[in-house]
């Protein structure tokens, strides 16, 4: 599972145009022949990391998937979020189509799986390469990981993907690691309840994202006058308009400026972007909303008290999150079970992770021996995504991944 960290330039293209082959097809476990080692030269650490992993997963019922190195951009580009779309090697065939070096595992993964037309539950390990622009530090390097995918018993099933990781990170060294977890479905209903409006939404959770904590509800406002001047006049023709119409009205506009299409959106898109924008002009969300949110966003602790508090703010505020929280009270259960001391899981409504696919349970893993504050390792559910590469049917998935060099480095 690819796992955020500080974007850097823009999108590198690899001057050479790639080879066509057949995808690669996910594989069972099989014996594999290791590389032939001079009897006085070590093997790397991350090589030994790579089979410890593969091996762990393998005693838990994870078949090893290994997708193919070269993999179709427009998968990345639609679905990573900023921090990997920038930092892609890319290059292009001869027929124009964008290839890029793979940057993670899991949308490669899903997408082998989508391809085997599987419709039972699976679960997958991969470790190898992969390959992302990072200032300071080489454009290639080690993730392992974990998916499981077509569970409906979703919190067991969160509850595995965490537990396996800490043991994993254990096997790797890493005996007690900082946990940081967060629920984004649990963030999601409560702007649901409260009818925020989707562009108020999308700023809210970027600043979510970007680490801003309860001081992220100043996103809620859309932006001042002065920064709309571009669009003022538009804006004012669809205040108090029809959605029907005022979208067809944009949607001419465009037309009769020969626009299609905007950085990937097209002028249907772009209509509704403005027609979210009028409607926010007109309805802003109230101060009510913005100091319950707040509160909300300022909520941490480990699960239970966090659990506790969030049920607390949605009786005062009447607001049913009975569904949502019993779910997240569940998964603390099957994380007990699972031997994890859930005790030091340090939860917050304000933890988010810098992709834009996750949909619900997300967390990370952290080594305090570590200066940088990177995570070693991470993942969370992520539901939509199956059915955005193509699948048939809505596939439920969840998953995590480690940096092994992060894990096997000396402190």
């Amino acid at each position: 599972m690819t796992h955020g960290e500080v974007a850097g330039p823009p999108l590198f293209r690899i001057p050479v145009h790639p080879i066509r082959s057949n995808p690669s097809k996910i594989r069972r476990p099989a014996a594999r022949t290791a590389p032939q080692q001079h009897p006085d030269q070590p093997v790397p650490a991350t090589s030994v990391a790579i089979e410890t992993v593969i091996a762990l997963l393998a005693r838990e019922g994870y078949a090893r998937a290994e997708p193919a190195i070269l993999q179709p951009a427009d998968v990345f580009l639609d679905l990573s979020g900023e921090d990997i779309r920038r930092r892609i090697f890319m290059t292009q065939d001869a027929d124009g189509r964008d290839w890029c070096l793979r940057p993670e595992y899991t949308i490669p993964v899903a997408l082998d799986h989508i391809a085997s037309r599987s419709t039972e539950p699976a679960a997958y390990a991969y470790a190898g390469p992969v390959f992302r622009m990072r200032s300071g530090e080489p454009g290639e390097f080690a993730q392992a990981g974990l998916e499981s995918f077509g569970r409906e018993d979703f919190a067991a099933a969160d509850a595995e993907i965490m537990a396996l990781t800490i043991e994993a990170a254990a096997a790797l060294g890493l005996e007690a690691p900082r946990i940081l977890m967060g629920d984004v479905a649990l963030l999601n209903a409560l702007l649901e309840r409260l009818a925020v409006p989707q562009g108020a939404r999308r700023r809210l959770m970027r600043a979510v994202v970007q680490g801003k904590g309860a001081e992220a509800v100043a996103a809620l406002d859309p932006p001042s006058a002065e920064g709309e001047t571009a669009h003022a006049g538009l804006l004012k023709a669809l205040e108090g308009q029809d959605p029907g119409a005022a979208k067809a009205f944009v949607e001419d506009v465009l037309a009769i400026a020969g626009i299609s299409t905007v950085g990937g959106r097209t002028a249907r898109d772009i209509a509704e972007r403005f027609l979210a924008r009028a409607g926010e002009r007109e309805n802003p969300v109230n101060g009510e909303v913005k100091a319950l949110l707040g509160k909300v966003l300022a909520v941490s602790g480990d699960p239970d008290t966090a659990s506790a508090a969030l049920r607390g703010l949605a009786g005062e505020a009447s607001l049913d999150l009975a569904a949502e929280l019993d779910a997240f009270d569940e998964r603390t259960g099957f994380l007990a079970a699972r031997g994890v001391a859930v005790e030091t899981i340090a939860f917050s409504a304000a933890f988010a992770r810098n992709l834009d696919y996750y949909t619900g349970f997300i967390f990370e893993l952290h080594d305090g021996a570590r200066s940088d504050g990177k995570p070693v390792a991470g993942g969370g559910r992520y539901d939509n995504v199956l059915g955005r590469l193509g699948a048939a049917r809505p596939i439920a998935a969840v998953g995590a991944s480690l940096w092994l060099e992060r894990l096997t480095e000396q402190a």
